[in-house]
């Protein structure tokens, strides 16, 4: 998939913004992210992205989570941009705040971005969430799902994936993990409120990343960027694969990409090579369980529906739109 010309200079059609030596480094040197966090580097190129097309007025609202904690250690912070800490759970009403007293000052021009994990996003502040979408308030809200409570222990949340290990769904004789019937899919939450725009983003794919941001936030309105970050510590795999492994779950299917507008889907990415899911799973040691002596057909057959029916749904065969 080609890149969009970000800057409007064609001599930079097919490079990323991280790669250019003009990037603002919004989340700079400092830091205390683990080696291979998924997180930190899907937050410096939203922000990055973000900061790109705003001609650098924007400010960021930051729920408490990991990417809170190892960002700013009081006295220490390690962003470049005017950066406000929120509440677990009210990272988007704090956000619409700072909208509305920027709009009465007559600063249409500065952006609002509100972040937060899968946690903070899904479980905790989904009712500020929610109530944000109802309204309409101008922000663009940046959900990084690395798709458990990593920060206090890798505990399950409302993005973990059916039948994965996490220290409150550990697999045993009779239990494979997280429950198949339970969890969210945020994205589609936010679509049911009929918002601006919606999207789907993954760092496996950083130019696609960069592109919805970059749309986004001049989008007036709600707005919604669902970004897939994988752990290495949480989900169990070499901190030198986090790429690889982004970019896996996009092949397979179980992390479509995709665009909506109003609530209708407007484009979506097609898979250009296709893996099946084991070869997205068998490198995590949160789906361990599944192979070896304890495989599971059955088991294996529940995300190999999900990741199918993504196809299908989101269009993500040759037919796709971008």
């Amino acid at each position: 998939m080609s890149s969009s010309t970000l800057s409007g200079e064609s001599s930079k059609k097919n490079s990323t913004i991280q790669s250019r030596r003009s990037r603002n480094n919004s989340l700079t040197s400092g830091h205390r992210a683990c080696q291979g966090c998924g997180e930190a580097l899907g937050a410096r190129c939203a922000i990055d992205a973000a900061y790109h097309a705003a001609a650098g007025k924007i400010t960021v609202v930051n729920a408490t989570g990991c990417l809170e904690v190892f960002s700013c250690s009081f006295p220490e912070n390690a962003w470049n941009v005017p950066w406000l800490h929120s509440l677990f759970g009210n990272a988007a009403a704090v956000a619409t705040g700072v909208a509305a007293a920027l709009h009465s000052q007559g600063k249409e021009d500065v952006r609002v971005i509100a972040q937060g994990g899968d946690g903070a996003t899904g479980d905790i502040g989904m009712g500020c969430l929610s109530g944000m979408f109802d309204r309409n308030d101008d922000v663009l809200y940046i959900c990084y799902d690395n798709q458990a409570y990593m920060n206090t222990g890798v505990q399950r949340s409302g993005t973990t994936p059916p039948l994965a290990r996490t220290a409150t769904t550990v697999p045993h004789k009779n239990y494979a993990g997280s429950d198949p019937q339970t969890g969210k899919n945020v994205a589609q939450i936010a679509m049911a409120h009929e918002i601006p725009y919606v999207a789907t983003a993954s760092i496996g794919n950083i130019q696609d990343l960069e592109k919805k941001v970059s749309k986004a936030i001049n989008i007036r309105g709600s707005k919604y960027v669902h970004v897939h970050v994988p752990c290495p510590l949480g989900w169990g795999y070499d901190t030198a694969e986090t790429i690889k492994i982004a970019r896996l779950a996009i092949q397979c299917g179980l992390f479509p990409l995709f665009e909506a507008e109003y609530g209708k889907l407007a484009r979506s990415t097609a898979i250009e090579d296709p893996i099946s899911i084991e070869d997205y799973l068998k490198p995590q040691k949160r789906f361990a369980h599944l192979f070896g002596k304890n495989a599971s057909s059955e088991s294996l057959d529940i995300l190999r529906k999900i990741a199918n029916s993504n196809i299908e749904k989101y269009r993500l065969g040759k037919t796709a739109d971008d």
